[in-house]
């Protein structure tokens, strides 16, 4: 029970990654808040399942951010944890990514900013409303959800891979900031393609079948949200290449 009684925040929670690092936390003995901008009915059904509470908000909206964060703290008094999983993928840009790639003047722009404010803005308003309540404690953990550096620099994978980029940059800033403070902010990622929503629809089960399963995330999160890693800072974990002793 390496997070007894921690209480955690992991965004977008109801399906693919942040859906495992739900349950693996609540099965590591932590309260889970699982979020959502939409699909209210997948949080519920996994806070249900693991007992844990489930919040309609948008990360991208600071009204909802600010929301969220009051309630866990009215319910729960602290914010030990946050997971910073919630993320809009390439299928919003071009349905067809994987197979026909399209130029980024293409892009429609609506779309870049949907993708850009969840993948980016939504992380900084989501980090910047809890990062207060973890310094009057003088202590918390920051899981930054991230992908391979390759795939940010995949032909046809804008805005989504820079959005990515971007997301590392500020780890790695907000990391040297926060040094001292007793919170430690830490990038996580599976590896390479892992099966999520973000895969699109027209994958088979044949090529699913070679895709990351989503909870080799569990075991790596569990650390660097724990007492244990106290120490790590500013670090970025492959999830693949992580080894449970």
């Amino acid at each position: 029970m390496k997070l007894e009684d921690k209480v955690a925040i992991v965004t977008g929670g109801g399906r693919g990654i942040g859906r495992a690092i739900a349950e693996t936390f609540a099965k590591e003995g932590a309260r889970v808040i699982v979020t959502a901008a939409r699909q209210k009915n997948e949080i519920e059904k996994v806070a249900s399942q693991i007992g844990g509470t489930a919040i309609l908000a948008d990360v991208a909206v600071k009204n909802d951010v600010q929301r969220l964060v009051d309630c866990v703290i009215s319910e729960f008094g602290r914010i030990d944890i946050l997971v910073n999983n919630a993320g809009r993928g390439m299928k919003y840009v071009n349905d067809n990514f994987m197979t026909k790639p399209k130029p980024f003047w293409e892009a429609d722009p609506d779309a870049w900013r949907m993708v850009i404010d969840t993948n980016v803005n939504g992380v900084f308003l989501m980090t910047r409303e809890v990062i207060p309540h973890m310094l009057k404690r003088g202590s918390g953990r920051i899981i930054n959800i991230s992908m391979n550096y390759e795939t940010m620099k995949r032909k046809g994978f804008t805005p989504y891979g820079p959005s990515k980029a971007a997301l590392e940059s500020m780890s790695t800033i907000w990391a040297q900031e926060l040094g001292g403070t007793g919170i430690t902010m830490n990038v996580l990622l599976p590896g390479g393609a892992t099966d999520t929503g973000m895969i699109p629809d027209s994958f088979s089960q044949s090529e699913r079948s070679k895709l990351i399963d989503p909870a080799v995330m569990g075991p790596p999160a569990v650390y660097l949200a724990s007492d244990e890693a106290k120490n790590v800072n500013g670090q970025r974990i492959v999830a693949i290449e992580w080894v449970t002793k």
